[in-house]
């Protein structure tokens, strides 16, 4: 099946790609992706170190006549995400990504598909392989865990690097050079209920809430789509005078908007009928609300065994006012940026059981102070209910800077190219250029990359016309990476 793959053009990025995703690499699981990547540099016979935290870095002498040519860094971080359907039988830390071609797109069998951010890393390692590729001094630096708190950027110390330059290739609209991004922090409630014997005569059923699209929690939380969470919750907050919640699975990510919830509940017999006409009228307004965004949407029951525990019914109406009351989606726009999305909320995952509850949010911002209110406002919700809560994994944004010499360099090659200019933004998404400009604070950094939709998500796709045009431009930026002042 991947064999098809790699034919595609260009064909020394596709293989690469191929390659690489045959080897498991979910986010603190990175030990084979590290070794292969290490195995690489050594085969191509150029220096290659892994750092105390996991990151590797190949260095790479410049080609010929480009040795005055300011030394680069090119960067991609090499986890993925590992999403799939529910009915999808796919062991991810055991196999790799099964790939195929449809039209101009290329996409995996039911699972996330890895582009994000495998083809920048193909991408630099077609360059390091290439005896052809004019280019100055180049360090390829992969760092790990950038999809689940950023560790390997956090990590990487100060001095290590020589480049003068970063191109960060992670960004999934070709016609997009980045220059700013958001910063983040994990929001996490922890809470514990009393539980109690179901009534006499209590039915067991779940319900099920799935085939939402889900998406990126940053770059698609202003397109409105639903989240398995809360839409779930309205569900149990319309029922809540028929039913008593025993367990909740809810999302799976923090940098995924939810797509799946399953609730398991016991709902007496006399209420049966009650509790199914409130049912089926909610679930027709939800139907109904996102039927020209989620079209695929499911929401159903089934009876099964009745359950051993429920919550008291006292501490099932605090956590469904909760969960109602937490802010989910964009909390502010960027008044300085037209269409940004300047702080966000992912209500990202819900854990509910055995007197247990946990509720992850990922909370997003360009703006610092945005950033903490909006994690304020949070726990100020969570805290009414009496739930703790820890902020933890913050990283910073990264700063735009339009005076950028390595901006200009790439603003006019991209319309020399291609007749067009390229959009130049920040976006609502955590890039590794904010940290990394911590410990390097006078690298001149950008960000772009091909075009990849529905990242973390099964639905997640690269563009093959799109991964030609970028590699194109890839090429012909090393050629005019700027001379070093004498």
């Amino acid at each position: 099946m991947n064999e098809e793959i790699r034919n595609l053009e260009p064909k020394e990025v596709w293989n690469h790609f191929a390659d690489l995703n045959v080897v498991p690499r979910a986010s603190k699981k990175e030990e084979r992706v590290i070794q292969f990547m290490k195995d690489f540099g050594a085969k191509l016979n150029l220096e290659t170190i892994e750092d105390e935290v996991g990151n590797v870095i190949i260095r790479k002498p410049a080609t010929k006549g480009m040795e005055d040519r300011k030394p680069i860094v090119m960067q991609s971080h090499l986890d993925m995400v590992h999403q799939k359907n529910n009915d999808t039988n796919f062991d991810f830390d055991t196999q790799g990504i099964e790939m195929f071609v449809d039209g101009d797109w290329v996409r995996a069998k039911g699972t996330t598909l890895g582009a994000d951010n495998g083809l920048g890393v193909a991408t630099i390692m077609a360059i390091l392989a290439s005896n052809e590729i004019a280019h100055p001094a180049l360090e390829a630096l992969f760092t790990i865990d950038e999809e689940t708190g950023m560790t390997g950027a956090m990590g990487l110390k100060g001095g290590i690097l020589k480049g003068e330059i970063l191109l960060n290739l992670d960004t999934e609209e070709d016609d997009e050079i980045g220059v700013g991004c958001a910063g983040g922090v994990d929001v996490t409630a922890k809470g514990t209920y009393s539980q109690e014997s179901p009534n006499a005569n209590a039915v067991g059923c779940k319900i099920t809430l799935k085939g939402l699209q889900g998406g990126h929690s940053g770059m698609d939380i202003h397109k409105g789509l639903g989240n398995a969470n809360k839409l779930m919750n309205r569900i149990l907050y319309a029922t809540k005078d028929y039913i008593q919640i025993s367990e909740i699975k809810g999302g799976s990510l923090r940098n995924a908007i939810p797509r799946e919830s399953e609730v398991w509940v016991a709902v007496s017999q006399k209420n049966f009928k009650n509790f199914e006409t409130v049912f089926n009228t909610i679930k027709q307004d939800i139907t109904t609300e996102f039927v020209q965004l989620e079209p695929t949407i499911s929401i159903s029951i089934e009876k099964t065994s009745q359950p051993s525990k429920v919550m008291s019914l006292e501490d099932q109406s605090k956590f469904i006012n909760t969960v109602y009351g937490i802010r989910n989606g964009v909390f502010r726009m960027s008044p300085a940026i037209e269409g940004l999305v300047e702080t966000s909320n992912n209500l990202a995952k819900i854990t509910l059981a055995n007197g247990s509850i946990e509720i992850e949010c990922l909370t997003r911002s360009s703006v610092e102070s945005s950033k903490q209110d909006l994690a304020q406002t949070l726990k100020a919700v969570f805290n009414l209910a009496g739930y703790d809560v820890t902020f933890s994994g913050a990283y910073p944004g990264w700063a735009p800077n339009m005076e950028s010499p390595i901006l200009k360099v790439m603003d006019a090659l991209y319309e020399k190219l291609n007749g067009d200019k390229a959009h130049v933004a920040a976006c609502h998404a955590g890039l590794e250029c904010g940290i990394l400009g911590q410990n390097y604070p006078g690298m001149d950094m950008i960000s772009f990359g091909p075009t990849i939709k529905g990242a973390h998500s099964p639905d997640e796709r690269a563009s093959i016309s799109s991964t030609q045009k970028f590699w194109d431009f890839v090429k012909e930026i090393l050629k005019e990476i700027p001379k070093n002042k004498l």
